[in-house]
């Protein structure tokens, strides 16, 4: 087939750059001139977005007509407004000489009311924009009309979004484009992804003829350490912490831009700000990013990094994704990074080319995050990445989605329903379901129908639904969206300027005269006045550490596994590697005084102590999965032989402690088939809902519900609701829906959520059915092996304060080590 002309001035375009054009550019090429749909797999830097953006451009050259109306004709949907700005920036760059004449812009939050009042008279032909601006859209009555001439879809960080609420959100508004353009073809990108058919299906629907497209360019990606001069052999959660300041500021300094990945926005300012006291001539020369800070600050970070102007950028996963930072030589993780795919995410930000190494090195706070590391590597040498699960009927996203629908041109059910089951999340949703949601939109569902506010959606004379009311279509677009993170306020100087955002709590913690750290800056807290908290700079150090934002990641399925591998290897004398090496006096003494866990065997320790008695277990399945099996067992064990138990939970294992002594080998006893009724899925459900607190975490989840599908209204701008109001509103709904409407499926969503996400009870069951599989290595200790020291101290950190916590772990770490010696 001869080339047409645009392909030709690709090839050129290509030529002139001195680039190569890669096969797998190539192959979306191809699919894409003749209109088909589909997922592009590739490296991060390796040309994903010029393989979909020059794809769209020989699609529309295809279908290019004699007199072309002016229209959109290519979206762009990426999850984060940063991304859109440096997306719009890449496309016109290429889009001047390959597109001259079209139209690129960008529609986001961000966008100024200028440019929006331009775009409302004339769509340009290329938009970049989030899920959330993209439902906006779909809310006016024009809708229909405004995508009349759409062409192509792209879905940027398709793996970022197939996950979460945000990503059935693209579901629902593709089925909607789907159903006005037939021929609408689609384009996922992906980097980091484990699941690669099943996030296609997500993307194109079940029934998809769509094309997987593998970039086969083979980025090299290095994974290494900074080992600790003398890693301890007692090791505890942030015990190496400042220890690898030094260590870290070398690595910094021997490379042009650096990026300092923290897992949490708390930890990143505390990394921050003790560099700049080390080296206080960096000042301007390092910088913070954080999702809290102030936009401005954020794109003045950005801005600087791309122009290399920058010598380092203490950073979270704000800078996750794939704003194209050309200048980063080295990435930093401190800590381990819990998942191969977010390391691998993370490494991607250096060396954001094809043809260069990218390489991230692991800060260790912690000993036994070199093993994570080792995992980490050996995993990703096997090619082994996480899946992404994808959420299943949330409802109340569909609840958001009918009122949007029914704002932009309205909809008759049946007709909807079809369309809306081409979404994949809602495919197997019953016609019982349907007609629920339908209701609770209609008339509030069964205990709401006297109040008028929650008539959101009625049938006209001919079946249409639609909106009723003005006020009501006016609150809906504010709430669009399926974001939802506790109130934030304002963060400003007393003397003017400000510097970002903060959660409400936190604030409301604080009393006048309190420092606290934030913006890389140790600030003064003044007062609070209408939603913004006033400051002014502090002088001396002392500073309360922010918590906000701060959750811990649980450590992933296949990174975990991936480190039970490595423990299987030490207890041959077969691990190798630097971070193994460093590691093995720690594996010694805990192989002398226990054993080491493997896949082959769950180790079980008990301990009598002054505190009491302890049991701790070792699955290796990450804390979210520990929480809900140390509860799961605790329940078990207490109808066993009747007991109080506390419980404490790290990545690797939970401690059990009880005040008297229980006898644990009967219950692990394989001969007896102990361990089997202890770790058995029977009654899974019933048992985990019995061993927590199920109503208080489910009204928690129900407060985000609530937000989501429209009940709680947040407040408009400049007089937004406090946390404690949409809390009061959101628990007042709850207690309705349970006393009075039992059968609310917004409640069992909750508790499904709860089980799901919080407590990861599809991966609870799947440890338990491991567990199962493993033999058990009960072992009673004299002291407390170096595994076990660890989840000690995470008991001791919730009942001290820092200061008493160090001192104590330094007593107990001196008489370990005087027993080890």
């Amino acid at each position: 087939m001869s080339k047409g002309a645009l392909a030709q001035r690709i090839d050129a375009w290509f030529l002139g750059r001195g680039w190569k054009v890669f096969p797998f550019q190539r192959g979306v090429w191809r699919a894409a001139a003749q209109g088909r749909s589909g997922l592009l797999h590739a490296s991060t830097g390796s040309g994903k977005t010029y393989a979909v953006w020059f794809g769209a451009l020989l699609r529309a050259e295809r279908l290019a007509r004699k007199s072309r109306k002016q229209g959109l004709r290519v979206l762009w949907i990426t999850p984060m407004r940063a991304l859109a700005a440096d997306t719009v920036r890449a496309l016109q760059a290429s889009g001047a000489d390959l597109a001259p004449g079209w139209r690129i812009e960008a529609r986001t939050g961000d966008t100024s009311a200028a440019q929006r009042a331009r775009q409302a008279k004339a769509w340009p032909d290329v938009l970049v924009t989030t899920p959330e601006s993209l439902s906006l859209m779909l809310s006016q009555a024009d809708a229909r009309e405004r995508f009349a001439l759409l062409e192509t879809v792209i879905v940027d960080e398709w793996h970022e979004l197939m996950g979460s609420k945000r990503g059935v959100q693209v579901q629902l508004a593709l089925a909607r484009l789907r159903r006005w353009q037939e021929t609408l073809m689609t384009w996922g990108l992906s980097a980091t992804l484990g699941n690669l058919v099943q996030a296609q299906d997500v993307l194109l629907g079940d029934d998809n003829d769509g094309v997987l497209v593998e970039g086969k360019v083979r980025k090299r990606i290095l994974v290494d350490s900074l080992i600790p001069v003398n890693p301890t052999r007692f090791p505890w959660g942030g015990h190496l912490g400042i220890q690898m300041l030094q260590p870290l500021i070398a690595e910094i300094e021997g490379s042009a831009t650096t990026l300092v990945f923290t897992n949490t926005r708390s930890q990143a300012e505390l990394w921050y700000q003790h560099l700049l006291d080390a080296r206080p001539d960096w000042a301007g020369l390092i910088a913070l990013h954080h999702g809290s800070l102030d936009r401005e600050v954020r794109e003045w970070v950005e801005q600087h990094l791309k122009t290399g102007e920058l010598k380092a950028v203490v950073c979270t996963s704000s800078l996750d994704l794939g704003v194209d930072f050309l200048p980063v030589e080295r990435v930093l993780q401190v800590g381990s990074a819990k998942g191969i795919a977010r390391l691998v995410q993370r490494a991607g930000r250096s060396g954001h080319a094809p043809g260069r190494i990218s390489r991230v090195t692991l800060v260790p706070t912690n000993s036994l995050e070199l093993l994570e590391a080792a995992g980490a590597r050996a995993a990703l040498a096997q090619g082994h990445l996480e899946a992404r699960p994808v959420p299943d009927k949330p409802l109340d996203v569909l609840v958001q989605h009918l009122v949007t629908v029914a704002l932009g041109g309205g909809f008759q059910s049946q007709e909807l329903y079809g369309e809306v089951r081409k979404a994949w999340s809602y495919r197997h949703l019953t016609p019982g379901e349907w007609q629920w949601a339908l209701d609770f939109v209609a008339r509030g569902g069964q205990s709401l129908t006297v109040y008028p506010e929650y008539r959101r959606v009625l049938p006209d004379d001919d079946g249409v639904y639609r909106v009723p009311d003005a006020a009501l279509a006016r609150r809906h677009r504010m709430s669009i969206g399926t974001i939802v993170s506790e109130a934030a306020i304002q963060v400003k100087f007393m003397s003017g300027g400000r510097i970002g955002s903060i959660e409400e709590s936190f604030i409301s913690r604080l009393r006048q005269g309190d420092h606290f750290l934030f913006g890389g800056r140790i600030l003064e807290f003044v007062r609070v006045h209408e939603m913004t908290a006033y400051v002014r700079r502090a002088t001396g150090s002392r500073g309360a550490v922010p918590r906000w934002q701060g959750g811990k990641m649980p450590l992933s399925s296949e990174l975990a596994h991936a480190v039970l591998d490595q423990l299987q290897l030490a207890q041959e004398g077969r691990a190798s590697g630097p971070e193994m090496r460093a590691l093995a006096p720690l594996l010694a003494i805990q192989a002398r005084w226990s054993a080491l866990p493997t896949r082959a065997a769950l180790l079980v320790e008990t301990l009598s102590s002054r505190e009491g008695h302890h049991l701790f277990v070792y699955p290796f399945a990450g804390r979210s999965v520990h929480l809900g099996l140390a509860s799961l067992l605790a329940y078990r064990i207490a109808r066993a032989q009747p007991a109080t138990l506390s419980i404490a939970v790290n990545d690797y294992g939970f401690e059990l402690l009880g005040a008297s002594e229980l006898d644990y080998a009967p219950l692990f006893d394989a001969a007896t088939g102990g361990g089997l009724a202890l770790f058995s899925t029977q009654h899974l459900l019933e048992d985990v809902l019995a061993s927590l607190n199920a109503t208080e975490l489910s009204q928690r989840r129900f407060r985000e519900i609530a937000r989501i599908a429209g009940l709680v209204f947040q407040g408009y701008p400049g007089q937004p609701k406090s946390a404690r109001q949409l809390q009061a509103s959101s628990s007042l709904f709850f207690e309705v829906f349970r006393r009075h409407d039992a059968a609310n499926l917004l409640l069992s969503q909750a508790q499904r959520e709860v089980l799901e996400q919080e407590l990861e009870l599809t991966r609870l069951r799947a440890t338990l059915r491991e567990l199962h599989g493993r033999t058990i290595a009960l072992q009673p200790l004299e002291r407390a092996s170096p595994f076990a020291f660890g989840l000690m101290v995470e008991r001791f950190r919730e009942q001290l304060t820092t200061e008493k916590l160090s001192d104590r772990v330094a007593r107990l770490v001196s008489a370990l080590e005087k027993a080890a010696a």
